[in-house]
């Protein structure tokens, strides 16, 4: 009781806190970023550097920082699990990086150039974004009947579409492979090549571009 009237209690009294984990946190206190993207974009542009003594909110038990909390990497697993053996499908995702990282290195290390050198990328979470971003589509071929004819129209594609287009190719591509090789290798190496726009999944997509554009005098049957 002397602890409040003497005003030493107001601080805590004043300040708007709200619940988290069972405890109470000032407004003070920012939630945690654990988007690696978002991690790196603040560490480049000294953003970072502004919020080291800002009291920052424990993480949830659900945040995650691993390669399986990134969306685009649980969207592959996803696609790529068979059975609901999900494990198994994680085990395989964490082997492909491990191989991509390993080749990647290795051309690093070989590499005299000190130019070439720079550019090469050895980070397996980059090369699988960019991978994926370079096999989305632009546009669809879509039956779409006229006059009793039904013809092959070139239709946007929603990025969702794109997106689910892209890493299904990539699995199927993976999935082409010999007998002796090891499907994490052979996705591995899909995954690299794509990431430099080549190798046979860009190749399917520009493939598809290529047919859109020869029917693109059927364009307006979308409409008609």
């Amino acid at each position: 009781h002397s602890l409040a009237k003497e005003g030493l209690l107001q601080v805590s009294v004043n300040l708007s806190a709200v619940p988290v984990r069972h405890k109470i946190y000032s407004s003070l206190y920012l939630a945690p970023i654990t988007d690696r993207k978002r991690l790196a974009q603040m560490v480049e542009s000294g953003e970072a550097s502004k919020l080291e003594h800002v009291p920052i909110l424990p993480a949830l038990s659900t945040d995650n920082v691993s390669i399986y909390g990134d969306p685009i990497v649980k969207k592959f697993t996803n696609y790529l699990m068979r059975d609901g053996q999900k494990t198994r499908a994680q085990v395989l995702m964490l082997k492909t990086f491990e191989r991509i990282k390993r080749i990647q290195l290795q051309k690093y290390h070989k590499e005299e150039d000190l130019a070439e050198k720079a550019k090469l990328e050895v980070d397996p979470l980059k090369i699988f974004h960019t991978a994926v971003d370079n096999c989305k589509p632009l546009l669809q071929l879509s039956k779409i009947k006229r006059g009793g004819a039904t013809y092959q129209v070139p239709v946007p594609i929603t990025a969702n579409r794109a997106s689910f287009m892209a890493m299904n190719w990539l699995i199927e591509a993976g999935r082409e492979k010999d007998r002796k090789t090891v499907w994490s290798q052979q996705m591995a190496l899909e995954l690299i090549n794509a990431a430099d726009n080549k190798g046979r999944v860009v190749k399917r997509k520009q493939d598809l571009h290529k047919m859109c554009e020869a029917n693109r005098a059927y364009a307006h049957y979308r409409w008609g």
